[in-house]
């Protein structure tokens, strides 16, 4: 994958399309925990869903940048 996206004339990193599949990713998992009641077994539910989407975020950079 380019490291840069063509976008109507402005070239956008491709870590801007990765940010919106991870967050997808994170969002759909988020109802999928949160249907199966697995936060109530989390301290922090909030801290859950943030570090949720670092890592999906990180997991997708590195397998484009690696």
């Amino acid at each position: 994958m380019p490291r840069e996206i063509a976008l109507h004339g402005v070239y956008l990193p491709s870590l801007t399309l990765l940010f919106l599949l991870a967050l997808l990713l994170a969002w759909a998992l988020d109802r999928l925990f949160a249907w199966r009641g697995l936060y109530r077994h989390a301290w922090h539910p909030a801290l859950l869903r943030v570090s949720l989407f670092t890592c999906l975020y990180s997991a997708l950079a590195l397998i484009i940048y690696r």
